[in-house]
């Protein structure tokens, strides 16, 4: 697609991303998003909800109910129409189908730009999706976004979240809280890009309130299009699982002699547990994909560079991090996953 600048645009054409609608807003993903959103005061944030949803909304975000369960998307393209993003935050447990009727609804109303439910694994790495089991997830939206002609993607490369996974249990990064076991990948020593639910909330903030298109052909500025069908990466932190203990235990105020430490191979977690799941053992999916992450020398690292200075991120303190993963894991907040 041609560079497209604000110049050449019809009169009246505002430069910015004013209006968002975000189905999901009242997840742990979407919370953080309407909310850093709400923020920066240059968006109007839509809540698309079903209408017998209970989720309680900021005073600020407007809500709009409709039900898009069915093939009927009249109702789904009026609540989109006048929106310019939509932003897809769903559990891993809603039909497949969904996001496909949400992007076709909005191609329709004509929303210029979708953020579908990918928040994770970097989308250019095709030999880590493929071992994941998200290539073909991948494959199926940007597709489908692309044939659609008038809208684009845009997508957050964060990798694992990491307060959700940190107190998510041994099958994601090892730590149990509340029988203080640690389960250490090979020796512990592989390092991965990790983003907290706050900084995947303030990229995507951040990202829409950059000029939409560059002025002219003179203007460099970081502009929303630049990052059109393509991927946003950011990160927290670049950690191993012994710098997560480290800071576990400046937190906890703990030493390795209080906790139960094991090791496996990273491998051969992966390759067990993606037998399972290709054997119709869906429960094994989590221990697969955080496997496959940790194998020593394997491609995880990101294919680009952050953008966490071109999208004005903050530095985040990790033991600050590290103690609402550790409260999340001691209350359950995240359920393991066995």
């Amino acid at each position: 697609m041609a560079q497209k600048y604000a110049k050449d645009q019809p009169q009246g054409f505002s430069n910015r991303i004013e209006r968002v609608a975000i189905v999901g807003a009242g997840g742990h993903m979407g919370s953080h998003i309407a909310d850093q959103l709400l923020k920066t005061g240059k968006h109007v944030v839509t809540a698309i909800t079903r209408p017998n949803s209970t989720n309680q909304f900021d005073e600020n975000v407007k809500v709009s109910q409709v039900d898009y369960s069915g093939d009927d998307d009249t109702a789904l393209v009026g609540a989109l129409r006048g929106q310019q993003v939509l932003i897809i935050t769903m559990s891993v447990t809603a039909p497949r189908d969904t996001t496909i009727k949400l992007v076709r609804a909005a191609a329709k109303a004509g929303v210029a730009y979708v953020l579908p439910n990918w928040f994770g694994h970097d989308p250019a790495n095709d030999k880590l999706c493929d071992e994941s089991m998200l290539k073909q997830s991948r494959d199926s939206i940007t597709a489908e976004i692309s044939g659609l002609g008038g809208i684009s993607y845009l997508l957050l490369a964060c990798n694992f979240w990491y307060e959700f996974s940190l107190g998510g249990g041994p099958n994601r990064y090892g730590f149990d809280f509340k029988e203080r076991t640690l389960v250490l990948f090979d020796d512990g020593n592989v390092v991965i890009n990790t983003s907290t639910w706050p900084q995947c909330g303030r990229a995507i903030a951040h990202l829409l309130s950059l000029k939409e298109l560059p002025d002219d052909e003179a203007d460099k500025s970081p502009t929303v299009s630049q990052f059109r069908n393509n991927s946003i990466y950011i990160s927290s932190f670049q950690l191993s699982q012994r710098d997560m203990f480290e800071s576990v235990k400046r937190v906890t105020g703990t030493t390795d002699a209080d906790w139960i430490i094991t090791h496996e191979s990273a491998e051969e977690r992966w390759k067990e547990n993606e037998v399972a799941v290709k054997q119709g053992n869906w429960s094994a999916f989590t221990k697969m994909l955080y496997s496959r992450m940790f194998i020593p020398g394997s491609d995880i690292g990101y294919k680009s560079e952050l953008h966490n200075s071109v999208l004005g991120l903050p530095v985040e303190n990790l033991d600050e991090s590290t103690a609402t993963g550790i409260r999340m894991g001691e209350s359950g907040e995240v359920a393991y996953s066995h």
